[in-house]
């Protein structure tokens, strides 16, 4: 195969995984909606409300692993297939809980929908890593992510059109219908992700039978026997932890802290944080490798989340929401960038890697948790301080962590 035809395929495999990346992004983005609606129509406190995170992200510890060892065994195209099953199963539940009004049928839901998520996100965030040069990852990730944070506020956005009221004025038995259109477009990305050309791939030095030329090309995992030899990917770990809960914070709690703060059309403010990280993601296309390594991005990255920290928790109520679009920018080249960071050099440890940090997403189910405790006992806006110490661990990574290794 040549040079032309093998960017062809490269080209329409980035172009089909960033529908799916896509439709990550729609799955997680309808909680903005679900919990300010939830919270006024159940009289739920926050604190409670925002457990739909936790339902949403605890399965990436539970099913991390089981997700890679499956991937190992059917390959990353047909595990794709396989996460839209599930996603179909929790769509379907989503309407039996809106007919219902049933809180705990939507944990069940959400804790469904996350276990599809650890499946597809498995499976799709180590194929783009290792689909090109480990190098210019995070540039690939920056498109993918772009994909992804337009689906984040077009999912509240599709939930109000579809039931043409505002979010406030949204009851849960309206919920219904849109779901039933989620369904099928779901069901059709499944059937699409068994028929799309996706070759499968592997990192250097993964294939286990390669004998002492898979060792060569990735020497330094060549003496490993586990994973846990790998400093700079446990602590990769406890940092994507971290960078998911605090993006997962920004992204769904800004609908909510519109609501929470008084201003009108609060869904229309879902923008705010997607259009930080957007902007941050197509800086990444243009200057990472060529002009910016991953770790300085993520070092810049890290100081512009912990101004923006400062911001939303200093300025005026009404301007400190625009704040949350400077915590996005933050976030932004955050997930690209400790990806590659912390899969680098793993060789045929690279799918028990990459399960880890699937694992470590679970991060999104604890911070946003916090931020609604910390809600109902202060005022939200002086609940964000959660954010400083969050962005204050990544820097540390990308100014020093990602450099450990083991002799």
């Amino acid at each position: 195969m040549n040079n032309d035809q093998k960017s062809a395929k490269i080209g329409i495999a980035l172009a089909f995984v960033g529908v799916l990346f896509f439709a990550i992004g729609f799955a997680l983005g309808i909680n903005s909606l679900l919990i300010p609606v939830l919270e006024s129509e159940l009289s739920l406190p926050s604190g409670v409300t925002y457990m739909l995170y936790g339902a949403t992200f605890l399965p990436f510890i539970l099913f991390g692993y089981p997700a890679s060892m499956t991937i190992a065994k059917i390959g990353y195209k047909k595990t794709m297939a396989l996460s839209f099953i599930f996603f179909a199963a929790a769509f379907a539940l989503f309407i039996v809980s809106a007919n219902a009004a049933s809180f705990e049928l939507f944990l069940l839901a959400s804790f469904v929908s996350g276990t599809a998520n650890t499946f597809l996100q498995a499976s799709v965030n180590p194929y783009i890593t290792i689909l090109g040069p480990i190098e210019s990852a995070a540039r690939r990730m920056s498109i993918m992510g772009i994909c992804n944070k337009l689906a984040w506020p077009i999912a509240p956005i599709f939930l109000s059109f579809v039931i043409g009221k505002s979010v406030d004025k949204t009851l849960v038995s309206d919920l219904s219908t849109p779901f039933y259109i989620i369904l099928g477009i779901f069901i059709l990305l499944g059937v699409l992700s068994l028929l799309a050309p996706l070759p499968e791939v592997k990192a250097a030095g993964e294939d286990e039978d390669a004998g002492d030329s898979a060792g060569d090309e990735c020497a330094y995992s060549a003496n490993k026997t586990s994973i846990w030899q790998f400093p700079h990917l446990l602590f990769g770990a406890l940092t994507l932890f971290i960078y998911v809960g605090i993006e997962t914070l920004a992204l769904g709690s800004a609908v909510d802290y519109a609501k929470t703060i008084g201003l009108d059309n609060a869904s229309r403010y879902a923008w705010i944080p997607s259009g930080g990280l957007i902007l941050g993601y197509i800086c990444g296309i243009i200057f990472i490798p060529k002009y910016l390594s991953q770790s300085k991005a993520l070092v810049i990255c890290s100081v512009l989340g912990i101004i923006g920290s400062i911001a939303i928790v200093t300025l005026p109520e009404a301007q400190s929401i625009w704040a949350i679009g400077a915590m996005g920018l933050g976030c932004s080249l955050m997930w690209p960038a400790l990806w590659p960071l912390a899969m680098v050099d793993l060789g045929k440890f690279t799918k028990q890697g990459a399960s880890l940090l699937v694992m470590a997403m679970a991060g999104g189910a604890v911070i946003p948790i916090i931020l609604g405790l910390l809600k109902d006992s202060f005022t939200m806006q002086q609940a964000y301080w959660i954010c400083l110490p969050c962005f204050a661990m990544i820097l540390l990574y990308g100014l020093y962590g990602h450099k450990i290794r083991t002799k």
